[in-house]
């Protein structure tokens, strides 16, 4: 339905609500602070902060402050990597816009990531230092951005969706694989991501439907790794 056009009278179709220019720069305030691509590096924080003495080995291997190895190493695979592919093929011509707005723009970056969380996920999982929550969150991250590139292809899945999605799931295989009590994270969790939600409708980047797909799929990914790593 055309989102311009006045339903007919006894219609149950509302057209879409339009939000002031505040609302708007709101919701791309928020779309930023909350891209996927920082998820785990904020993950990495989290359990260092809460789960220390399950990374004494890279506690070790530290250069200038704790754990700054392995901190360099999530953001070069997670952030870096990616952000220089995207940015590459944009010079390339190989995608319109660095915003990834069309389904055609996200093929490159779909396939550039999958390959490196898989890189993540295989080179802990090899080493045998992380603890396997660590790995079964770069593998469920591995999961779900691979069943978003399939999707893709007729949903407009929403990444950031996918990625706090994601998170709920990892703080859920915690309770339920770890037995570890992360109540009030989850609840900040589902704070955060209920926003995301309704910031990425604000600015009509998806539809409802997306952002639902987005949260099934990292929560259930989630849940499937620490199923086949942890439990």
């Amino acid at each position: 339905m055309n989102q311009e056009a006045i339903p007919l009278h006894g219609s149950n179709h509302q057209p879409a609500p339009e939000f002031s220019p505040r609302a708007r720069a709101f919701a791309q305030v928020v779309s930023y602070i909350t891209h996927p691509l920082f998820i785990p590096t904020l993950v990495t924080f989290l359990v260092l902060q809460s789960l220390p003495e399950y990374f004494v080995a890279f506690k070790m291997s530290s250069k200038r402050f704790a754990f700054d190895m392995l901190y360099f190493r999530v953001i070069i695979i997670s952030l870096f990597f990616p952000l220089l592919t995207v940015m590459l093929a944009k010079m390339l011509g190989f995608i319109s816009s660095i915003y990834l707005n069309t389904q055609r723009d996200r093929i490159i970056p779909y396939v550039a990531i999958i390959i490196y969380y898989f890189w993540a996920f295989y080179t802990f999982l090899e080493e045998g230092a992380a603890p396997k929550f660590y790995t079964a969150f770069f593998l469920g991250m591995f999961l779900a951005i691979s069943i978003s590139f399939v999707t893709n292809s007729f949903w407009k899945t929403s990444m950031h969706a996918t990625g706090w999605g994601g998170v709920i799931g990892f703080l859920l295989s915690l309770m339920w694989g770890m037995h570890m009590n992360v109540s009030l994270p989850l609840i900040i969790t589902f704070f955060v991501a209920g926003m995301v939600g309704t910031c990425r409708m604000m600015l009509k980047a998806h539809t409802p439907a997306e952002i639902y797909i987005g949260f099934i799929i990292g929560i259930i990914t989630q849940l499937a790794s620490c199923w086949m790593l942890v439990i």
